[in-house]
Formats: C-alpha cells, sequence, structure tokens
C-alpha cells in the first residue's frame, strides 16, 4: 500500500509542477487578451476580454484559477458551473459548490471551441500511431537484440550494431521527410501509401469518415525507428549479461535444447531494462510525435500543438502538455507494475 500512496504522492508532485511550468510560460509573461482579439481592437474590448479570462488579478490568484480549473477536484461559483459547461459531481449550496469534475482546459484563443474536447479529438489518432510505433519497434527490436547476442561477434551481430547506431543518430524529423518522400512519391506506385494522410478518411459518397489504417504505415516506422534501435541493443547487451549466469548453464548442462533456454530462461530475466526502454518510449512518442504528424498531417496531439503554436493559441497548447503529462506519469506507473510480473525477484 505504501509502494501506491508513494507512486500517487509523486505522481502529484510531478503534474504540480508540469502546471507551474506551463503557467510560467504560456500565460505568465505577454498579453493574452491581444491574442483573442487582435492588436487593433479598442482598449475597452481587451479590458473586457481581459476581465473575462481573469487576466485583470494578480499573476497569482490567475495562477491558483488556472489550478483550480484543471484539478478534478476543485470549488466553483454556481455561475462557473454553468458558464464553463463544466462535467462531474458538484457538492453543496450556496456561493461555492465542491467538485470532482472533468479538468476545465479552457478555450481555445482562435476558434473558441473547449480545449478538452479538441484534444479528445485528436488523442486516439496519437495513441493509435504510438502503439502502432511501439508495438514495431518492440517486436523487431527484440528480435534483432537476441539475434544479435546469440550470432554474437559475427557479421550479423555487427550489421544489427551497426543498423541501430544509424537508427540512434537519424533525426526524426529527417527520417519522416525521407521516408515520406521516398515511399510516399516515389516508390508510391509500388506501395500505394501516401506522403500525408491521418487515421481516418471521408467516404466520398456520404461524407462520414471512416477508419483507414493504410496512412498509418510511414509515420509508424518513422516514429518506431529510434526506440528499435535502442531495445535491440539493450536486449543483445542484457541478454549477453544472462547467458553468463550460472542457472543458465546448469539448464544446458541438463540438456534443455537452446531455444527453450534463451527464448524462456534467459529472455524473460533480460527483459526489465528493456520495459523500461518501452514504457520510456511509449510515454515519451505520446509527447513528442509532433513533428512525425506535422510532416505526415497525421490528425493527432502532436500536430495540434504545432497549429496552436504558429497561431499563439496558447490554451490549446497549455491543455496539450498537460495531457502528454499525464499520459507520461500513469505509463511510468504501470511500468513499476509491470518489473514485478516479469521478473518474480522484484517485489514492490
Amino acid at each position: 500500500m505504501r509502494f501506491f500512496v508513494r507512486r500517487f504522492l509523486y505522481a502529484l508532485a510531478v503534474l504540480l509542477g508540469v502546471v507551474v511550468l506551463v503557467f510560467v510560460l504560456f500565460q505568465g509573461f505577454g498579453d493574452p487578451a491581444r491574442l483573442v482579439v487582435g492588436q487593433r481592437a479598442d482598449q475597452q474590448t481587451q479590458e473586457n476580454i481581459r476581465r473575462d479570462l481573469q487576466l485583470d488579478k494578480p499573476k497569482w490568484k490567475q495562477f491558483l484559477y488556472y489550478l483550480n480549473d484543471v484539478s478534478p477536484v476543485a470549488i466553483h461559483r454556481p455561475d462557473d458551473i454553468r458558464q464553463k459547461a463544466l462535467k462531474g459531481f458538484f457538492f453543496g449550496s450556496g456561493d461555492f459548490r465542491l467538485a470532482i469534475k472533468q479538468p476545465y482546459l479552457r478555450r481555445s484563443y482562435q476558434s473558441r471551441r473547449d480545449v478538452g474536447a479538441m484534444i479528445a479529438e485528436a488523442l486516439p489518432g496519437t495513441i493509435l500511431l504510438a502503439v502502432a510505433a511501439m508495438l514495431f519497434a518492440t517486436v523487431f527490436g527484440i528480435a534483432m537484440g537476441v539475434l544479435a547476442a546469440v550470432r554474437k561477434d559475427t557479421w550479423l551481430d555487427g550489421t544489427t550494431m551497426f543498423a541501430s547506431i544509424l537508427g540512434i543518430s537519424a533525426p526524426s524529423f529527417f527520417m519522416a521527410i525521407a521516408i515520406a518522400y521516398l515511399f510516399g512519391f516515389v516508390l508510391q506506385a509500388y506501395t500505394g501509401l501516401h506522403m500525408t494522410g491521418s487515421w481516418f478518411d471521408l467516404d466520398t459518397a456520404t461524407g462520414k469518415p471512416y477508419l483507414s489504417l493504410q496512412n498509418l504505415w510511414l509515420p509508424a516506422i518513422t516514429l518506431g525507428i529510434r526506440p528499435l534501435a535502442i531495445i535491440a541493443q539493450l536486449t543483445r547487451a542484457s541478454l549477453l549479461d544472462v547467458l553468463q549466469q550460472d542457472y543458465i548453464r546448469t539448464a544446458v548442462a541438463k540438456g534443455l535444447p537452446r531455444s527453450k533456454v534463451i527464448w524462456k530462461h534467459a529472455l524473460r530475466n533480460a527483459l526489465n531494462p528493456v520495459i523500461t526502454a518501452i514504457t520510456g518510449w511509449f510515454a515519451e512518442l505520446l509527447a513528442g510525435a509532433f513533428f512525425v504528424e506535422y510532416i505526415f498531417g497525421w490528425k493527432g496531439i502532436g500536430k495540434l500543438t504545432v497549429d496552436a503554436l504558429s497561431q499563439l493559441d496558447f490554451p490549446v497548447v497549455m491543455g496539450s502538455v498537460l495531457v502528454s503529462a499525464c499520459c507520461f506519469v500513469f505509463v511510468s506507473f504501470l511500468a513499476d507494475l509491470l518489473y514485478g510480473w516479469v521478473d518474480p525477484r522484484i517485489s514492490l
């Protein structure tokens, strides 16, 4: 129980730090009112916008209001609940209500849409892309690492490690441009893939969206190249260390097939650093697929954030960063649970 409490408190501390950093970077400086109404708006209009966005208050009060909005447990006035269309459960009566609610990420400066709704539309695309990329990286990375460890000091080992070094060194934005141009343009007649496209297409007859996984291949492979290279190197190094252990030599001496010794006994005990890499990279892909999504036109949080930055739409950027941080903390928590399941020697 103490483990869960400690991890929960750690997650809260991380998220609070992210909230502070996001507020200071995007609302602590400048005048958001001008971003809403433009540079040529009259003074009275700007003052009304500042009052509506609570920008006429001191900075510390603005931060407390923002923290109250994004917190799932908060206190709100009845007027705020109606104006912000808050969703959740509200208790009490009078001027203030205790709320257990969906975090309110405010409204876009440009479209005036609810930021939470905009992120909810983009998040499935990012999750789909990250899962596909990590599935590709995990399967091929572990297979390459095992092959390199079993064939240590052969040309196969050297080729695998050289390819992994290239994969780590190549910037994602460069690989995205190269892969999109080569397989989506030059070889498009053979691959049938496109340079840009999202996870859904529109039916030309009905105008309704439908799932289209054809556009997933290129961005998923591009996003999975670097984690694949790291997983391959970690698997090789960890497996080579495990193969030197006494219990592995005992299993071999008892006459167990080498394939069974490697895949059932050695690999399972060598997966702890690999799990760390997989979970860490999965969280990073959820939070950092900005350039890949933008280059391939993939509709996810990354593209939404880049578009918002180009328009100085700070509430969208702030909401995207907070959601990404929550995903990172959640995945890290799952990683701690996986350690104990994969390796019985580790206890919570």
